[in-house]
């Protein structure tokens, strides 16, 4: 093969994130579960033979592949290149060793080129149920939370482990789902793998090593070129949140130096014994993520661009729970911390930072009777995604109804009402909700919910800025809290097992994003056209700088 050349590079670099863009829309068109397929709750990924992470496709969330780029590492430690053949394939859900909970499935296949392997494909998705008492955050432990699978191999040469498989099929309430989940995700794979192979021959590559070598040199100088044009110092910022049963105050100290970024979350509060507790694995995904938004945020995300930017936090801390602490709603403290870490910036860059927004998903976690109650009917069991607003932005207004930084897309009201019996009478934006400023936050929603066939369901109920809504900065106003209660008027819990009865409906409102600057500042005709368009009310008009 003759010497690459920089444009030739590229090219191949290029034609690597088409080759995992195609493996994550292959598992996006075969998931059975509805939050991957309708919501895009995935990642895929392919990694050099040492495990560093070259290519991320763009369908898919920061929590699934920062966190999956460390189980690949995981899966060579326990299972050496040296050892993997054609067809094995590896699986394992330990929310330490893997995206944070149980729920997240990882599979890494090896990928061979005549006969050589030549890297791994990795990819994560959400699956609806895996036993335990539900996707909610009640559990006192991970053991409670479903079924644990250790780092095993799914396929040995190409023959498939029917032990493991009949282990997932029987604790899980939704069996074809789940079974079809981990076969949809062995797929994505071995196209992964076909794609590469087909790439390699039509650029006469015998391996990855020069490729890789530009792909994670090119992305860590780049990362470190845009620190070098930061302020350097320490800064320091906290934030309270609900919390379970008590509020959780998170702080982190964000250090840029010369040699990168460092983010450590000393003086945070200690692990819940309820399931919002996170794994560094899932702190350290979200952390750098936010991190990148601000720093080099069009610089592609590989192991060469994360390698500047590191976390550290207290063990045993909400964010770096240790085993065996429940942490299946681990995305509603998790998903909180690129807010945190932009406080932190904002006194630095604020010109670079928006406010404070919802963060965490406000999923319906719902489950119950469907109208065949017969022997061998696990019910329903669906988590329809919903999203409140995000923080405004220092030159424009937040985002409504937006999944920042989850990224996921909102579970459209058909698929839900196809797929569960239950009726959605509205689903609609929430006026004022976003906060009042010269930029003003994101709107939230309101969506009302109730069965059609007369049975009550469960609502497993995992959501934040209830009593502490996304602060405005600089002057702006925060944005309007959330809210959980029955139509009839009962206030309902932000956390936990809850019923709804069959006569009466839910009704769920997101929090609205924070506002930056003073509301007198904006512009006339921003207001006039948000009350045209419904998104402010005429009363509240004047809050808004009207």
């Amino acid at each position: 093969m003759t010497k690459l050349s920089d444009i030739d590079l590229q090219v191949m670099w290029n034609r690597l994130i088409a080759v995992v863009e195609e493996q994550a829309q292959v598992l996006l068109r075969t998931a059975f579960s509805a939050i991957v397929r309708e919501a895009g709750d995935l990642s895929a990924g392919v990694f050099d033979r040492h495990g560093n992470m070259l290519a991320q496709a763009v369908t898919g969330t920061p929590g699934h592949v920062n966190s999956m780029a460390e189980s690949v590492r995981h899966f060579i430690r326990a299972f050496p290149v040296e050892t993997m053949r054609e067809g094995d394939i590896y699986i394992t859900n330990d929310p330490w060793m893997g995206t944070g909970h149980l729920n997240d499935f990882v599979l890494t296949t090896p990928a061979f080129h005549k006969g050589k392997l030549v890297a791994l494909f990795s990819c994560t998705s959400h699956l609806m149920d895996i036993g335990g008492i539900g996707f909610g955050p009640d559990a006192t432990d991970v053991f409670m939370e479903g079924l644990y699978i250790p780092l095993l191999k799914l396929a040995d040469k190409g023959k498939l482990n029917e032990t493991l498989m009949a282990m997932i099929r029987a604790n899980t309430r939704l069996p074809v789902d789940t079974e079809g989940d981990v076969y949809s995700l062995a797929a994505c794979n071995d196209v992964g793998c076909e794609r590469l192979s087909e790439m390699m021959t039509e650029f006469g590559l015998d391996d990855l090593d020069v490729l890789s070598g530009h792909i994670l040199d090119r992305s860590r100088a780049a990362v470190l070129e845009a620190i070098a044009a930061m302020p350097q110092g320490s800064w320091t910022n906290s934030m309270t949140v609900d919390g379970y049963d008590e509020p959780v105050t998170l702080t982190a100290t964000v250090t840029v130096s010369k040699s990168g970024i460092h983010v450590d979350y000393a003086g945070t509060g200690p692990a819940s014994r309820r399931g919002i507790n996170v794994p560094l694995a899932y702190t350290t995904a979200y952390t750098v993520f936010g991190l990148a938004c601000i720093v080099g945020k069009d610089i592609p995300n590989n192991a060469g661009s994360l390698a500047p930017l590191t976390v550290s936090a207290p063990e045993d801390s909400i964010v770096n729970a240790l085993k065996p602490k429940p942490v299946a709603s681990r995305h509603v403290i998790g998903q909180m911390l690129p807010d945190v870490v932009f406080g932190a910036l904002r006194q630095a860059i604020p010109d670079r930072v928006p406010a404070e927004g919802t963060s965490c998903l406000w999923n319906l976690n719902v489950r119950g009777q469907t109208e065949d109650a017969g022997l061998g009917n696990y019910g329903f069991t669906m988590a329809v995604t919903a999203n409140g607003g995000t923080g405004a932005r220092p030159l424009k207004d937040g985002l409504s109804t937006t999944a920042y930084p989850s990224g996921v897309k909102g579970t459209p009201v058909e698929i839900a009402e196809s797929i569960t019996p239950l009726i959605f009478w509205r689903k609609e934006f929430r006026p004022d909700s976003g906060g009042a400023g010269r930029t003003r936050g994101g709107l939230g929603q309101v969506i009302e919910v109730g069965s059609r066939i007369g049975k009550p369901f469960d609502l497993l109920a995992a959501y934040d800025r209830i009593d502490h809504p996304p602060r405005g900065r600089d002057g702006g106003k925060d944005g309007a809290a959330g809210a959980v209660a029955l139509k009839s008027g009962k206030k309902l819990k932000g956390k936990g097992f809850q019923m709804i009865p069959p006569d009466d409906r839910l009704v769920v409102m997101t929090p609205g994003g924070g506002g930056i600057g003073d509301p007198k500042k904006r512009k006339r005709d921003a207001v006039a056209h948000d009350v045209a368009e419904g998104l402010v009310s005429k009363a509240g008009a004047k809050a808004y700088g009207g």
